[in-house]
């Protein structure tokens, strides 16, 4: 049997034509080579399919599956998770830029750091109107502390991060429910992996995250729960409130579910009633999203996905 490669690589996708060629010319081009690379097309309707084709032919490394019908962005992010047999996994964004020394420095961290379930990053935010610099986001969450409960409080209470895209050791993702489709989920999902360890980021910018108008970070509650499963659409069953109040016994079942002391879960719980008391004190519960001007920035930054990084390591395959 052939030995599966250290690192997958899931990017789902749909109707991604616009900026899903140069995502993939970054991947494919990373200074850390062993790994898949996983593309499910949730039945696009554009040149999706004829782009991830000719990647496909290309590199062997490449496995294209398209879907028979929209399954769903939370499905599509679970079914290429599933695919997977690597020790370490990412998901990967058609829309964004990476680094050629992104994963290596990465698993480097990770090899360093037993400890950490994952690693990522610094983000540099990109516009649509500015294709050669970056906003470089400041990363103030405290997801590298020992202790469990500081890591859960800072994941509720502060903004920034894109650590669901981080390379994330797969035996710790599989003890999550992965992907769900309620509002904000997503978070929710790392929220309960910084519950079961700790993360470690490269100290650079070497993700670049792309904000364009159509990015599902602008859509309201509904729009982007029905991005994630289709069946959202329906209002009766599927009303905000309830999407609001999945999303938070979302935080409740991984309090629950994942293992620690009593003394840390109960300050688990005495944080998530801080923070709920304080969306309700600010009615913030239909915010998308915390707006982009809200996370620290230490202004722009040139894209070069071909620069020596700081404090870089040696390229290894």
């Amino acid at each position: 049997m052939e030995k599966p490669p250290r690192l997958t690589i899931g990017l789902p996708v749909y109707n991604g034509e616009k900026y899903l060629a140069a995502a993939l010319d970054s991947l494919l081009t990373q200074s850390f080579a062993d790994f898949r690379l996983i593309i499910s097309d949730n039945a696009s309707s554009d040149l999706t399919s004829d782009i991830c084709q000719h990647y496909f032919k290309r590199d062997p490394r490449v496995r294209y599956v398209r879907q028979p019908h929209n399954i769903g962005c939370a499905a599509n992010h679970r079914f290429v998770f599933e695919q997977s047999r690597s020790e370490l996994f990412k998901w990967a964004s058609c829309d964004d830029l990476y680094h050629r020394d992104l994963l290596l420095r990465c698993i480097d961290v990770l090899d360093e750091h037993p400890e950490a379930i994952l690693a990522h990053s610094w983000t540099g935010l990109v516009t649509v109107d500015n294709a050669h610099s970056a906003r470089a986001l400041k990363y103030t969450l405290a997801t590298n502390s020992t202790h469990t409960p500081e890591r859960f409080r800072s994941i509720l209470f502060d903004s920034g991060g894109d650590d669901d895209y981080g390379v994330t050791r797969a035996d710790v993702l599989r003890r999550t429910p992965l992907h769900n489709s309620y509002h904000r989920a997503d978070r929710a999902l790392v929220a309960e992996l910084a519950l079961l360890g700790p993360f470690h980021h490269v100290p650079d910018w070497l993700y670049y995250r792309r904000d364009h108008p159509n990015s599902s970070r602008r859509a309201t509650v509904r729009d982007r729960c029905v991005n994630f499963d289709p069946r959202r659409a329906n209002k009766l069953r599927h009303p905000v409130p309830r999407l609001l109040l999945e999303y938070i016994y979302g935080y409740v079942a991984a309090i629950r579910r994942v293992p620690m002391s009593a003394r840390d879960r109960r300050l688990c719980f005495a944080y998530l009633i801080k923070w709920l008391a304080n969306r309700a004190l600010h009615s913030k519960f239909i915010v998308g999203n915390p707006k982009f001007n809200e996370v620290e920035d230490y202004g722009f930054i040139a894209i070069d996905l071909d620069r020596v990084p700081t404090a870089a390591s040696g390229s290894r395959q």
